[in-house]
């Protein structure tokens, strides 16, 4: 049996000297996330032994709702950011549970 709903993994990467102001723009994308239609849970976190490195863990009600997610202000906002932010392009993966 699959599950319906989408999960996505999002990996970031900030370049050297720019942790805090990744961290700073992904904190900023939580509050209005969870607030959008579709989305199930939103979590960010940061790696223990490399504070430049950050995954969000979501769940979304299924890709139509991932795909709004990318259209709002707050994401666009974050997506103009990110070129001067992330060491690497994002890793973005989506996932359906299996049981």
């Amino acid at each position: 049996m699959t599950d319906s709903t989408l999960r996505v993994i999002a990996h970031f990467r900030a370049q050297p000297g720019k942790g805090a102001d990744l961290k700073h723009v992904l904190v900023g994308l939580i509050e209005p996330t969870r607030k959008e239609a579709g989305c199930i849970g939103y979590e960010l976190l940061e790696n223990l032994e490399d504070t430049r490195e950050f995954t969000f863990v979501e769940e979304w009600q299924g890709e139509s709702a991932l795909e709004a997610h990318f259209s709002t202000d707050h994401i666009a906002s974050a997506l103009r950011e990110f070129p001067k932010l992330l060491a690497q392009e994002l890793d973005l993966r989506k996932y359906h549970r299996v049981d």
